[in-house]
């Protein structure tokens, strides 16, 4: 916009001193004609002022400027926070409404800007403005309009705008909220023990808030249990770990009549389930050159605590020396089969026979043990074979396979152990390291022993020569027996004819007899990664696995179809915004995963709140305003700089009148000629006027 501003400038031809000595003799030469009253003194002075007047060099100046228009930031709060309780709708209603009674003022300009989520930072309002700010110059600046609930925060750090901030908030002053507070939980528990968690139940808004809440606890989906809680105050909970892996917890606070949204009434906690220093048992029948690659790698778990018995004196070889004169240990039989049998984990027997140490009874307890829910691994050799074999005892009944008759039980010769179909899709031993392909020959060291048998029972995940079964898993009643059908594994220990992953394979065989979560031939997982659900299914099954049910902390639910990955596992991704437990389920297992709120600031304080704002609001010259849901919007109005901009039903934005000049045309009110002929007629008339 353009427009010509009018006005009279004085420049002196003469320094400021002289002017003001020629001003003092002419004021002294008037002076005495002055005292005399003498006739024409009037226009002796007029004579005198036009003297002056003419070095005053007084002009009309005129400019033409171009008037830059201000600029007003229109700032609109889009966090998860103004998604409730109708405050979208009302905001957008609020900034349709501003832009068009901006677009009334032709010397105005409307800039709108988004906050968007912040991640795990909150509401970062005042970020968004300085953004902003950063490029408009603060001499066009004429008000900060900001369309927020209040919820700012980065508030307490802010600098004040350098113009008026009006903070325009949708709903009404005095909101309440409940929310539930996690004080302190842990991240890990021992299975078979409780772990204990702090919760808070606050009231927002509410001048003393007292009394209790109901507090709905629910664990992996099962039924919920009720407890009253204090409001205002910590309340501890009682959880007990039933299983190794994560356990979800879900937690929900009642509703509070009146309160804002129910959203932060809910917390979710994952607990992971560890075990406590496994007990392990080891029983090598006879020294040999194995035995070391169990202890070494028994040994070197942390979390194990090894009991490792070796037959050095089998009872054959008695020869009547007192035992007082060895130095051996008598085998404690009952001590470790009877009396403390289900104090362990997992019973290792490495090419242990049955040679009169362990009676039937224990055998049986053994049995017994596994079919309970214990673990029992087996690696055998030659002895698997003979008339000493642990499969012609009471044992017979939890072993997966039975020993071919005679001289075809032992298989001598080399061959290098490889993977079935199945094993690919089993994880104790899919992807294991430098495993061939399916269909593809192995690549690992060779073995020179393997026992033929005949498999009963569970799968054969490894073969040897002539694809007999090599590794078979089973699971027995409530427990886990694998049996290993050679005893050339600590070749690959070695480094034999190249090696291969011989601790590897014996830790995922140690701990899926142990049922460590992740080794579950038939299991349902999910978890929360990035906003993400990830679902694994993994299977032994050939065919793909039905599709899930999806069902989202708001009870929505939604089919989908699993993706095969690699041979017996199956994935899918779906996006999981929403705080709370998700669960999944094929019809036959259910699997949980808790997503933390994405912006746990942002649901805090879920009330529309003026108090972080109106500070920065007051020292800004602007004001706080509710605008409900978005009709009881003030009155724009322009106002001159150092004026009030607020006021009743009305706030201002600054007129700044920043604009550059284009040009300028001076015009002499008392140029040369016309000063000289008005001297000279003031001079005649006074010397005219004096002579009568």
């Amino acid at each position: 916009m353009r427009e010509a501003i009018a006005g009279i400038e004085v420049s002196p031809l003469l320094p400021p001193w002289l002017m003001g000595a020629l001003l003092a003799v002419a004021l002294l030469a008037l002076m005495p004609a002055l005292l005399a009253r003498s006739r024409g003194v009037w226009l002796r002075a007029l004579a005198f002022a036009l003297i002056l007047g003419f070095l005053a060099n007084p002009r009309l100046v005129q400019e033409t400027r171009d008037i830059r228009p201000d600029i007003a930031l229109l700032v609109v709060d889009r966090s998860d926070s103004t998604r409730i309780a109708g405050r979208d709708a009302a905001i957008a209603a609020a900034a349709e409404a501003i832009a068009a009674r901006a677009a009334r003022f032709p010397d105005l300009e409307l800039r709108t800007v988004t906050v968007e989520e912040s991640g795990t930072r909150g509401t970062r309002l005042m970020e968004g403005i300085a953004r902003a700010l950063a490029d408009i110059p603060r001499a066009r600046l004429a008000a900060v309009l900001a369309l927020t609930d209040g919820q700012a925060h980065d508030a307490d750090a802010a600098a004040t705008p350098d113009a008026p901030l009006h903070v325009l908030i949708p709903g009404a002053p005095g909101q309440t909220d409940r929310r539930l507070r996690i004080v302190e939980a842990p991240g890990f528990g021992i299975v078979g023990r409780s772990v204990e968690m702090r919760v808070a139940i606050e009231d927002l808004g509410v001048p003393a808030p007292s009394g209790v809440a109901r507090l709905t606890i629910r664990r992996d989906g099962e039924p919920p249990r009720i407890e009253t809680a204090p409001i205002g105050r910590d309340y501890r909970i009682t959880i007990p770990i039933t299983r190794g892996g994560p356990t979800v917890i879900e937690l929900e606070a009642e509703e509070r009549p009146g309160e804002v949204s129910g959203i932060n009434n809910r917390a979710v906690v994952t607990i992971h389930g560890v075990r406590d220093r496994l007990r392990v048992l080891l029983v090598s029948g006879e020294p040999h050159a194995g035995e070391r690659t169990w202890r070494r790698l028994l040994k070197s778990d942390p979390n194990v605590d090894l009991v490792h018995f070796t037959i050095l004196r089998p009872p054959e070889k008695d020869d009547l020396t007192p035992l007082n004169e060895l130095s051996l240990i008598a085998f404690p039989v009952r001590e470790l089969f009877q009396v403390r049998i289900r104090d362990f984990d997992l019973i290792v027997l490495d090419r242990f026979a049955n040679r009169g140490l362990l009676p039937s009874v224990y055998l049986r307890n053994i049995a017994d043990y596994v079919r309970g829910g214990g673990a029992l691994l087996l690696a055998v050799g030659p002895e698997f074979a003979g008339p000493t074999s642990l499969a012609a005892t009471p044992l017979q009944s939890v072993l997966p396979a039975r020993p071919l008759p005679g001289r075809e039980a032992i298989a001598e010769g080399a061959f290098r152990p490889a993977i079935t179909p199945q094993g690919h899709r089993h994880p104790v031993t899919a992807g294991l390291p430098g495993a061939p392909r399916p269909g593809e020959p192995a690549a690992w060291g060779r073995w020179y022993r393997a026992l033929r048998a005949e498999a009963r029972s569970g799968q054969a995940v490894m073969e040897g020569p002539n694809g007999t079964p090599l590794l078979l898993l089973d699971r027995v009643g409530e427990g886990r027996v694998a049996l290993m059908l050679s005893d050339h594994i600590w070749l690959w220990s070695r480094g034999h004819d190249g090696g291969g992953p011989q601790a590897e394979l014996l830790r995922r065989i140690a701990h899926w007899l142990m049922r460590e979560p992740e080794l579950e031939e038939e299991d349902l997982t999910a978890r929360i990664e990035a906003g993400r659900l990830l679902v694994q299914r993994r299977s032994l099954s050939a065919e793909a696995p039905p599709e899930v049910t999806v069902a989202g902390p708001d009870g929505g639910e939604r089919r989908a179809l699993l993706e095969q990955a690699e041979p017996g596992r199956f994935t899918l991704a779906v996006p999981a915004r929403q705080p709370g437990v998700w669960r999944v389920t094929d019809g036959t297992r259910t699997a949980f995963a808790a997503a933390d709120a994405v912006n746990p600031l942002e649901i805090a304080d879920l009330r529309a709140d003026a108090a972080p704002l109106a500070p920065l609001a007051r020292a800004s010259g602007g004001s706080v305003r509710w605008i409900g849901d978005g009709s009881a919007l003030p009155e724009l109005r322009r106002v001159a700089a150092g004026r009030d901009t607020a006021g009743a039903g009305w706030i201002g934005l600054r007129r700044n009148q920043d604009h550059s000049v284009t040009g300028i045309t001076a015009v002499p009110l008392l140029p040369g000629w016309l000063a000289l002929s008005l001297l000279l007629g003031a001079a005649l008339l006074a010397w005219r006027r004096e002579g009568r």
